[in-house]
């Protein structure tokens, strides 16, 4: 039997990234049909306002044109129809991010929540979904990777689709391409790694670290729940990278260079860190996508669903993503401190941390963290790195105080809400931690959350058998961690753009904020001496420190001269190593790290 409610996608245009999408109601509103779409989805917190790539709209009913009455940015309403209604609209697509449509003649993706408007009443569903093999030479072998449950399709999975509501229509991202897929096995359950781009790469490799990613994942939470099926559908480019949860699958965006080529054993950072992306996504399966904030399982997505616990939902899951390939043995102990010393890295080396909590940070989240500008490091903390910090401060502080340990509290957190689909309270995890414990954490998470005092990351190491040290860096690329060499002897306190001598940002309380350098300023010669993108580096560390040199850059297109003190490269690089330890200390660590 047919769905009240089926919506037709055609790739109408691949040169011009036009989709056509038709959405049939069979029994609609005698009242008037009202539609609405999606203006944020699940996962990213900023408003995005899909209708605003709706190009073309009408409605048809039995051959006639029906009156369509705009009621909002995101909302309309039909005109009453006796008999089946047709909205009929076209979706200019070319957002090559995760999060929204895109079409050309190489590929073609979509999220639901940028094509689907909903039908208002019908949003529990069932609705089918016809998607259309294109009519274009260009795309005569591109075949389809989605996890919506398959009614009818042909050889290549065009064809018939069903889900059981909206919320299921619009969290089954769609991949067509003539793309490469590799198919593998997690505790019974069809995994594939889906690559649209040119890419050579060891696949099987590639999906062999994956399914022991999973496998350790899956464990963690008693290998519930059962699942169909799981898609990486994965968008490979020149330079990028980024992810976006979904229930049965993650859409992925990431960089040519990240994967290893046929007989490279080496585990590189590039390949690293697109395991850790993959892992980082897979662990939303639990953490996001069914233990989830109460507050945004009650949005309709139409404004912004407000929660102060992001470094729950992203922290916990960025603390996690890296742990994960330790477990899985795919780096050893010392390699996964240096990730930590990284993070540590960038959390020390963000002004904002002394300004925003992490609390305030996830609430702004909708006009902060996706809407960066110059002076973001020095106003705002990122939920995901120093939440990582934060979720790992609280695991060490439960394996040493209590007997039970983060994995204990998420595995509770799963039975208690992610099981049974209802939503996380606000503070949930934070009481459930202090509940299965039995310790007075009240003023952890007040330190850790509420205030921008420094984490007692140091002190807890230390306890493992792990020592923290601080260093200057040696570089403009030392992200933290074990590297050699000497650091510079002066420090300018400012990033340039990429391949530019624009300045980009200016942190606080540096050498070239004093002097009165400014975001966008263009710098052009200091200490008399022309400056590059590529010599920049070298003329700061030429100079003596605590003494002044004349600095020339243009704003817009006045000539400035400035006067730039620069002084000795601040300790804000982390290095964490494995240290001789007491039997205690060291079954401890073992019990955390394996080491």
């Amino acid at each position: 039997m047919s769905s009240p409610v089926v919506y037709s996608v055609r790739a109408a245009d691949l040169r011009a990234h036009l989709y056509e999408v038709r959405c049939t109601i069979a029994a609609p509103d005698p009242a008037g049909q009202r539609f609405h779409l999606p203006s944020w989805l699940r996962g990213s917190y900023l408003v995005r306002d899909f209708a605003k790539h709706v190009v073309a709209l009408h409605a048809e009913s039995q051959g006639q044109a029906v009156a369509v009455e705009r009621l909002d940015k995101r909302s309309l309403r039909c005109a009453p129809v006796a008999g089946a209604l047709t909205l009929v609209y076209t979706v200019h697509a070319f957002d090559e991010s995760v999060r929204k449509a895109w079409l050309d003649t190489r590929r073609g993706f979509f999220n639901g929540s940028s094509l689907f408007y909903c039908p208002q009443g019908f949003a529990h569903g069932p609705f089918e979904l016809e998607l259309q093999a294109p009519d274009d030479a260009l795309a005569a072998a591109w075949r389809v990777a989605t996890t919506l449950p398959a009614v009818r399709l042909d050889a290549r999975g065009f064809g018939r689709y069903r889900a059981e509501d909206y919320e299921a229509l619009i969290d089954h991202p769609v991949e067509m391409a003539d793309f490469q897929r590799v198919d593998f096995d997690v505790d019974g359950i069809p995994h594939a790694l889906v690559l649209s781009g040119r890419v050579e790469a060891d696949l099987p490799r590639v999906a062999a670290d994956l399914a022991r990613i999973c496998h350790v994942e899956r464990e963690l939470f008693g290998q519930q729940p059962q699942l169909p099926q799981y898609l990486f559908l994965t968008n490979v480019v020149a330079s990028g990278y980024g992810g976006l949860e979904h229930r049965d699958s993650t859409a992925l965006i990431c960089a040519r260079g990240d994967f290893p080529r046929a007989g490279d054993a080496k585990l590189g950072k590039d390949y690293r860190t697109f395991l850790g992306l993959c892992s980082h996504e897979y662990f939303h399966l639990w953490n996001v996508k069914r233990i989830t904030a109460a507050n945004f399982l009650a949005s309709d997505l139409g404004s912004e669903a407000y929660t102060r616990d992001l470094w729950h939902y992203e922290g916990v899951t960025s603390y996690y993503d890296d742990l994960f390939l330790l477990r899985a043995g795919l780096i050893d102990a010392a390699s996964y401190l240096d990730v930590v010393a990284e993070q540590a890295t960038r959390l020390e080396r963000t002004p904002g941390r002394l300004r925003q909590t992490l609390a305030d940070a996830s609430f702004e989240a909708w006009i902060k963290y996706y809407q960066p500008d110059d002076n973001t490091p020095n106003a705002a903390v990122s939920y995901y790195v120093k939440g990582a910090l934060v979720a790992l401060c609280l695991d060490l502080r439960l394996r040493r105080d209590a007997s039970i340990s983060l994995d204990d509290v998420l595995r509770e957190a799963w039975r208690r809400w992610g099981a049974s689909g209802s939503g996380v309270p606000e503070g949930g995890l934070e009481a459930l931690a202090q509940e299965l414990s039995g310790l007075d954490l009240r003023a952890f998470f007040d330190l850790a959350l509420r205030s921008t005092d420094e984490l007692p990351l140091a002190e807890l190491l230390a306890d493992f058998g792990v020592r923290a040290a601080r260093r200057a860096a040696v570089s403009e690329t030392d992200a933290g961690g074990w590297v050699s060499g000497e650091a510079p002897r002066s420090w300018a306190g400012l990033k340039l753009r990429s391949g530019d001598t624009r300045v980009q940002h200016v942190f606080s309380g540096s050498p070239a904020e004093r002097a009165g350098v400014s975001a966008n300023d263009q710098i052009v010669a200091l200490d008399g001496l022309r400056v590059t993108p590529a010599n920049w580096a070298a003329r700061v560390a030429a100079l003596a420190p605590d003494r002044p040199y004349p600095l020339q850059v243009f704003r817009n297109d006045e000539l400035l001269t400035l006067e730039l003190a620069p002084t000795a490269p601040p300790h804000d690089t982390w290095t964490l190593t494995l240290t001789d330890a007491s039997d205690a200390i060291a079954a401890r660590r073992k019990a955390w790290l394996g080491a």
